[in-house]
């Protein structure tokens, strides 16, 4: 697909230009915009679909997202999953347990899983109805976010810090699940996807490299030999990891509010887009919508020639009002 490197220079340019490129991600926020609850939208991707587009109508988004909740893969590797009206679905208890559990772990048949299959429709639908001039930014759960969801966050930490045999053949068997995910909605008409393995922040350089990092590599390879390109998703402060990041090579990176953009720019140089970094809920949603207006213009100018995309750090949250969002889709434009 050309596509991905069109939208790469296209952002550049506009970058350049100082007309930044707005792309928060959103997902509660767009379900109660057209009057659906996160239950709605993040089962059922006509709803997701409709979601995305109103909030292109109404706040000028420049590129649209299946992006939803980190349980998709999860219910395909046959995790009982519980879909709350308002929250974030969850498996209460994780079927994997032991190593016996991992290495009978099947791959699963991500075309035909339900709630795997139905991001890929997302994928179909939106570029049915929006053609191809609108990004269509696609979402895997990246390999140690994608254990966690299996095997439970606490219990994940402690098998990665006592039991590497259990955790590192895990992990790698995350990938192809993965691969082939992203391959499906590149396939579906994808032209980013973005992988959030939001827990690595929580873990050192040193457990990075010699346990994640080279899936993460594989995967982002993977996905550029496809033709797409990988946006890497790691909320929370992910300064100590920066220098990973910068040699994975991804082509934009979520700076999360605790990041220094500055200091994010000097380690992953010109090449890889940042993308952010407004605090989400002290900044975006508390703020009055002349007083978000002016934080993005600020961090807009700090930008000025700089390859950026325009978000909040993390998620806008369901609480934000909505002239808040608009204020930073004005503050965006080129003066």
């Amino acid at each position: 697909m050309a596509r991905g490197t069109e939208f790469l220079e296209e952002i550049k340019k506009r970058s350049a230009e100082g007309d930044i490129f707005f792309r928060p991600i959103l997902m509660q926020f767009a379900a109660h915009h057209i009057g659906k609850s996160y239950r709605e939208f993040y089962l059922d991707h006509e709803n997701l679909v409709a979601a995305n587009i109103a909030c292109i109508e109404t706040f000028g988004l420049d590129a649209v997202g299946l992006i939803s909740d980190p349980m998709r893969e999860a219910a395909a590797f046959g995790a009982q999953c519980e879909y709350p009206e308002e929250m974030v679905p969850h498996c209460a208890d994780p079927p994997v347990k032991t190593l016996e559990d991992v290495i009978k772990l099947p791959e699963p048949d991500i075309s035909n899983a339900s709630r795997t299959k139905d991001r890929i429709d997302g994928a179909s639908l939106f570029r049915q109805i929006l053609g191809d001039d609108v990004p269509v930014i696609g979402w895997i759960e990246g390999p140690l976010a994608e254990a966690c969801d299996l095997v439970g966050v606490y219990q994940m930490m402690v098998k990665l810090a006592r039991d590497p045999e259990f955790s590192q053949l895990l992990i790698a068997k995350m990938v192809p699940t993965a691969k082939a995910f992203a391959q499906a909605q590149i396939e579906a008409g994808c032209d980013i996807i973005g992988m959030g393995d939001a827990i690595c922040s929580q873990i050192s350089p040193k457990m990075y490299a010699g346990q994640v990092k080279d899936q993460h590599r594989e995967i982002i390879d993977f996905i550029h030999s496809q033709g797409a390109l990988v946006k890497m998703h790691i909320c929370g402060n992910i300064t100590h990891l920066l220098p990973h990041l910068k040699d994975l090579r991804p082509d934009i990176v979520d700076i999360d509010w605790q990041v220094d953009m500055d200091y994010a720019y000097e380690v992953l140089g010109p090449d890889i887009i940042r993308a952010g970094n407004l605090d989400p809920a002290a900044v975006v949603e508390q703020m009055p919508a002349e007083e978000v207006y002016s934080k993005t213009r600020e961090l807009v100018e700090r930008e000025r020639g700089r390859p950026f995309i325009l978000s909040a750090g993390c998620e806008i949250t369901p609480l934000t009002p909505p002239e808040n969002l608009s204020a930073m889709r004005k503050a965006s434009l080129a003066r």
